[in-house]
């Protein structure tokens, strides 16, 4: 049992409760305003869930968009939201948004060392009313971690699964391109060699890679910018209770190594503690599949158990499941590890690949494979709803298997042995044994493989329509033609990989006011703020595009820093929201 000892006070102008990207984007912007802020943090790491991410940012009207010529307008993103969002759309929130997301990503690039770059990302639906095939999904710029000095230590690692020995790619980038052609290609096996051989030096200097892209050089800028600003950020320290005074939160205890501080909040506290993806008492009510008794793997970060929530509702806060879609949904698999252990991969690019289809146990297609992976999340609960488990498995042949890889297996010239022996890989001579071995229906894999191969020989998919979006498409092969998505499965032998539910975070949390604070009823808990995925999205359980969490974590992150220093009147209207900044 841990002895707790009472530490000295603290106070500050603004506490916030998590180190993500809503809560550094809070206390970033509130620093610049003028306001005193201490961040803390409970886990050894600060970043959150946004270490681990994409780093991607939807922020329509973004002035990346608007310098690369792309055609877009507010009309269009409003009318593509109202579509997504339907009987849950929030007129006050989303036109908060849709106003102040480009005026964040001119502050943080003006202001912080915060930087990004335009990507060629489709909206999700790109067809849908108001959908874009390019222009307002931003991602961070690649960071040299070396610049956070002995911070570095603290910066979370990116997920293991999708990184080669700590080796971080974008999906773009000259890495990928070269790694996958080391084999055939004296220029890229040279430059393999030469990025192996820094990476090791990395690894031996800081015991990590210090070339970081995507989530983590989010993170990692968000945290220097911090930093610079002498917004101290205490990780392994705790959030106990709030602390508060005739109705108002007015602070919080703390407990580090042991060591109860209280700490005092003039302007507020904020909660940013990254959801519930955790908190399986939560989940088991607001994950449909785990209700019915489904397995469900987060790979978001472990400390992500609902803090934020619990806080929230025991000083009269509402975190209320209203969302159909309560997390925004990711297909995983479990990576068997040493001792017992597993890791989580996240099946992001695979199942856009031509020649990778998905069954169920019945041995049936269920969905496109190349829609978003919330997309056949969603779709994978709804076909699972009569059956305990809630699980699909991609089914591909040898060749396919060995030019995309499959999962945490990489393509060839990696061997695939290891996942074979540790039973992460399923591998059959016929269709039928595969199916046998995977706990498959064999005659119905094996019909459907027949009825998938009779249109895909000529690259269509009538049954789903698989490869007729921009977004489907930008994740396939474009070298594959003439369907980037479609690919008829060919000779043995076969390979099976079982996913099971996954999130990429929480989309219900604590009701808000589009400046973040939290709601009693219909009124503000005065002192009280939550932002990141502790608040509820204003996607309302849908998934519009890339950066869909990330857009609107740091744009709200950066309206709820500017009404904490009184730059924004608590009952503004849409109009005054937009002369804020």
């Amino acid at each position: 049992m841990t002895t707790v000892t009472r530490s000295s006070d603290l106070a500050c102008d603004v506490l916030v409760i998590g180190s993500g990207a809503g809560g550094l984007s809070t206390a970033i912007t509130a620093r610049k305003q003028g306001l005193d802020v201490i961040v803390v943090e409970k886990e050894e790491y600060f970043g959150g869930t946004t270490a681990f991410s994409g780093g991607v940012l939807w922020i329509p009207g973004n002035r990346h968009a608007r310098e690369a010529g792309v055609e877009d307008t507010r009309e269009a993103a409003l009318r593509y939201m109202r579509g997504e969002t339907g009987a849950m759309y929030d007129e006050a929130a989303v036109e908060a948004f849709l106003d102040n997301g480009p005026r964040m990503i001119d502050f943080f690039e003006r202001e912080t060392s915060v930087e990004f770059l335009p990507t060629l990302y489709p909206d999700y639906h790109p067809d849908a009313p108001g959908g874009v095939d390019v222009g307002r999904s931003v991602v961070a710029k690649p960071f040299d971690a070396r610049a956070l000095g002995k911070d570095i230590a603290r910066l979370r690692p990116p997920l293991k699964t999708i990184t080669f020995i700590g080796m971080m790619f974008n999906s773009s980038s000259a890495d990928l391109k070269h790694f996958f052609n080391a084999t055939k290609s004296i220029e890229s096996a040279w430059y393999v060699a030469k990025r192996l051989a820094s990476h090791l030096r990395e690894l031996a200097l800081y015991k990590r890679g210090v070339q970081i892209t995507s989530g983590n050089a989010l993170a990692a800028r968000l945290a220097k910018s911090a930093l610079d600003l002498g917004i101290p950020i205490h990780t392994r320290t705790g959030a106990k209770e709030l602390i508060t005074v005739k109705g108002r939160v007015s602070g919080a205890i703390v407990i580090s190594d042991g060591r109860e501080t209280r700490i005092a909040a003039r302007r507020g506290v904020v909660l940013a503690c990254g959801g519930f993806s955790h908190d399986a008492a939560r989940i088991a009510k607001a994950y449909p599949h785990v209700r019915r008794g489904g397995e469900h793997v987060s790979p978001v970060p472990p400390g992500n158990t609902g803090d934020g929530a619990r806080m929230a509702e025991r000083v009269g806060g509402r975190v209320d499941i209203r969302y159909a879609q309560p997390a925004a949904w990711m297909p995983v698999s479990r990576v068997p590890l040493k001792d017992g252990k597993f890791g989580v991969f996240p099946h992001l690019l695979d199942r856009y690949k031509p020649g990778v289809i998905g069954v169920t146990r019945s041995g049936v297609r269920f969905t496109n494979e190349s829609n978003s992976y919330h997309d056949v999340g969603a779709a994978m609960i709804e076909a699972c709803r009569d059956e305990n488990e809630t699980a699909m498995w991609l089914v591909c042949d040898h060749a396919t298997i060995r030019k995309y890889g499959l999962g945490f297996a990489k393509p060839a010239p990696m061997p695939l042995g290891s996942h074979l022996k540790s039973g992460y890989l399923v591998k059959g001579r016929t269709l039928a044994e595969l199916a046998r071995r995977a706990g498959i229906d064999p005659t119905a894999l094996e019909e459907t493989v027949r009825e998938y191969n009779r249109d895909a020989t000529h690259g269509k998919d009538t049954a789903f329509g698989r490869g007729t979006t921009s977004f489907n498409r930008y994740l396939g092969d474009p070298a594959h033609k003439p369907n980037p998505c479609v690919a008829p499965i060919g000779d043995g032998p076969y390979y099976a990989l079982k996913l099971v539910m996954g999130d990429l975070g929480t989309f219900d949390g604590i009701a808000t006011n589009p400046h973040g604070e939290v709601l009693k009823g219909s009124e503000p808990i005065p002192g009280l703020y939550a932002v990141g995925n502790d608040r509820a999205s204003v996607m309302a359980g849908n998934y519009p595009g890339a950066g869909i969490t990330l857009g609107p974590i740091m744009t709200f992150g950066y309206l709820t820093g500017l009404r904490l220093a009184g730059s924004i009147d608590a009952r503004a209207k849409s109009s005054e929201l937009r002369s804020a900044a």
